[in-house]
């Protein structure tokens, strides 16, 4: 750490940042989170809208029935003995 020469030079400002740059001169550049509290809000709560449903009665579809073909007999070859 260096050295404290000399304090009180600079009358400082809350919400900003104090450094020394190469030519040796005293530089302030502002904070990016600020200086000053904020006053605490209270979050208000939003109440939701009821929607009612309308209710669709479902139509009853009735169901095709498809009649099943019989299998086909496969014709059973006999085998010639020699």
């Amino acid at each position: 750490m260096g050295k404290i020469i000399k304090k009180a030079v600079v009358d400082r400002k809350p919400g900003f940042l104090y450094y020394v740059d190469g030519q040796g001169n005293v530089c302030e550049a502002k904070m990016s989170r600020g200086g000053k509290k904020k006053k605490a809000t209270k979050k208000k709560v939003v109440k939701k809208k009821v929607v009612k449903k309308k209710v669709v009665k479902k139509k009853v579809v009735k169901k095709k029935v498809v009649k099943k073909k019989p299998a086909a007999k496969k014709k059973v070859v006999k085998k010639k003995k020699r």
